[in-house]
């Protein structure tokens, strides 16, 4: 079944966590099917200079990043779609609200996230195994494809595969459910405006994960 809106995520980025607790509360709210995809962000900035372009830590961080994905294309490999949106939640929650990102490096707190949704445990050992690149690279080049260049995570596609698709929004704090819906119906009807190409700006508050 075709979903009604596709999200590409990397877990390591906060801005496409809070960006996806909304995202899955106005699913819920509007009983809408998301397609839980892939976008690495150490894919995206592969032909860019680390030490130069970014500060320290982020070529670790977008490292951790791709393994993730790896996994989480190892579950969609074997058990479907459905549970990539519940793993995406249980990566996301250990990065971004408990702030315990480095469990994730080991092959133990990989286990243990896969066990606590009941997914094979072995599954963590697709993390090193390179040959999963292949999956997340085309999910990752279908987003750019469908959204444009220099772009990052979050991106959105209303009504896959050839609804309008978008990088963002990115906000910082994810809106209570009312506000939620309001704000996905102004997102929406913008991104279907044929003529839309952009609204940004670059002052902004710090993500806020707590409680997400």
């Amino acid at each position: 079944m075709t979903a009604d809106v596709d999200f590409f995520w990397d877990p390591v980025c906060p801005w496409a966590w809070i960006t996806s607790r909304w995202v899955r509360s106005v699913a819920d709210q509007r009983d809408l099917e998301v397609d839980w995809r892939f976008i690495a962000l150490r894919i995206v900035n592969e032909d860019r200079d680390y030490e130069k372009d970014f500060g320290p830590g982020y070529e670790e961080g977008h490292g951790l990043g791709l393994r993730l994905l790896r996994v989480a294309a190892a579950v969609r490999s074997a058990h479907g779609t459905a549970p990539v949106g519940d793993l995406y939640t249980a990566f996301g929650r250990r990065i971004h609200v408990e702030g315990d990102a480095p469990s994730l490096r080991a092959p133990e707190g990989l286990a243990a996230v896969l066990g606590s949704l009941d997914l094979p445990t072995e599954l963590a050992g697709a993390a090193d195994d390179t040959s999963w690149d292949e999956t997340v690279r085309a999910d990752t080049t279908e987003a750019i494809e469908r959204a444009g260049s220099f772009l990052g995570t979050p991106i959105v596609t209303f009504a896959p595969p050839d609804g309008p698709s978008f990088f963002g929004p990115v906000i910082s704090r994810v809106p209570p459910p009312g506000e939620s819906l309001e704000l996905w119906d102004a997102v929406e009807k913008v991104a279907r405006f044929p003529g839309f190409a952009e609204l940004k700006r670059t002052r902004r508050e710090r993500p806020q994960t707590a409680g997400t």
